[in-house]
């Protein structure tokens, strides 16, 4: 009889490492099935998915209260699909708040359960941990600061590394991006702009990102802009919000030229690019990676920021700054990141910005850390579980 995974994961991040996880499980396990909630690149390694995975999208603590039904409805079926033909093991990926409550209760029941992304129990809500330590088996870290806390409290833990350290090249290749994305990108004042893959995170962050836009290009004439849209919705979000502040006067329609929007391609984008305006979140990693200057943004809803703010327990909040353990990029959160100061800031980055430089050679140094073959790793790690409980 085949072993059978389910695995859940809630965003496109987590759709990355469970694409890799699946491809190097059929490695080690060929007759292997996979089903659950995931997103394109888990669907093509053969993945079944049960539901959209971007229905558990949803950031911030007020946010989801609007869809709390629906997301309860869907956990409450895979609660029932697992109880009911219990995998050999269950895999949630990253989504902490949807996936450990629902690990906790299969545990209960028996079921292997493995959380791969440890939730930022070193930074905020750090009581998690009690929580953590009822519902896993297992442990896949993507980062080596992240161990400490659950050897502490003996919570059986792995860190991979980060399939993307593996997957992006040490030294990427600027002309060959800047070919991929069939544009005509000339000269050194590209800019990549990447305002988030949800939808919120979209419509708090790319009227700031618009009006930044407009202010490099009136001290940068020659400056263009790409921007990739993680899906067709954020794309017509995207293209809505600058087409509306044009028409309401915000911004002058002069700046269209310089601005293109992609389909997907976020990488290619910040290949192609000198320098990189992105919100917070994997979409930094990814441009530390590239070795792109960056600055890092985001804003939440008001009241999700006076919640958080008096959660975190650490001074940053990008994953370049918390894996160099030091203000590496440029963060500019909540009302900080408004257009006069993100402009000046990704000017500043831009202009600075060489192979030579602090921030270049530490981001080279982070990348060899976490290039440890993390799907390999990953994948290895479930199977020696699934084999040690099923001896």
């Amino acid at each position: 009889m085949s072993n059978h995974y389910i695995l859940v994961a809630g965003e496109a991040s987590g759709d990355i490492l469970g694409a890799s996880l699946i491809s190097h499980l059929k490695q080690l396990d060929p007759d292997s099935k996979f089903s659950g909630i995931g997103g394109p690149l888990m669907q093509a390694q053969g993945f079944t998915s049960l539901v959209p995975m971007d229905r558990l999208s949803v950031m911030g603590l007020v946010e989801v209260l609007g869809r709390l039904r629906e997301l309860l409805s869907i956990r409450k079926m895979l609660f029932n699909l697992c109880v009911e033909k219990p995998p050999t093991a269950f895999i949630g990926i990253d989504s902490p708040d949807f996936n450990l409550p629902l690990e906790k209760r299969l545990r209960q029941k028996g079921i292997t359960s493995i959380h791969y992304v440890s939730p930022s129990v070193w930074a905020w809500r750090q009581k998690r941990i009690f929580k953590i330590k009822e519902s896993v088996d297992l442990m896949l870290a993507l980062f080596p600061f992240e161990t400490d806390i659950y050897h502490e409290h003996k919570i059986p833990i792995k860190c991979v590394g980060h399939s993307l350290a593996d997957e992006i090249p040490l030294l990427v290749d600027q002309v060959k991006a800047r070919t991929e994305l069939k544009l005509e990108l000339e000269g050194d004042a590209i800019f990549a702009v990447l305002p988030g893959s949800r939808g919120g995170e979209v419509s708090r962050l790319m009227p700031i990102f618009a009006k930044t836009m407009a202010i490099i290009k009136k001290q940068i004439p020659h400056a263009q802009f790409l921007i990739p849209a993680a899906n067709a919705q954020r794309r017509v979000q995207i293209e809505e919000t600058i087409a509306s502040l044009i028409l309401s006067d915000d911004l002058k329609a002069d700046l269209l030229p310089a601005i293109v929007v992609t389909d997907g391609l976020s990488r290619e984008c910040m290949v192609a690019a000198n320098a990189v305006l992105l919100a917070s979140g994997t979409a930094a990693l990814e441009a530390m990676l590239v070795k792109r200057p960056m600055v890092v943004a985001y804003r939440f809803t008001k009241l999700t920021y006076a919640i958080m703010s008096r959660m975190i327990k650490v001074p940053y909040v990008s994953l370049p700054n918390l894996l160099a353990k030091k203000a590496l990029v440029p963060e500019l959160i909540q009302d900080q990141a408004n257009p006069e100061k993100l402009a000046e800031k990704l000017i500043e980055c831009w202009q600075n910005f060489s192979p030579g430089t602090e921030m270049a050679q530490t981001f080279e140094r982070l990348h060899r850390e976490l290039k440890l073959n993390a799907g390999q790793q990953a994948a290895e790690a479930v199977v020696a579980l699934v084999n040690q409980k099923q001896a």
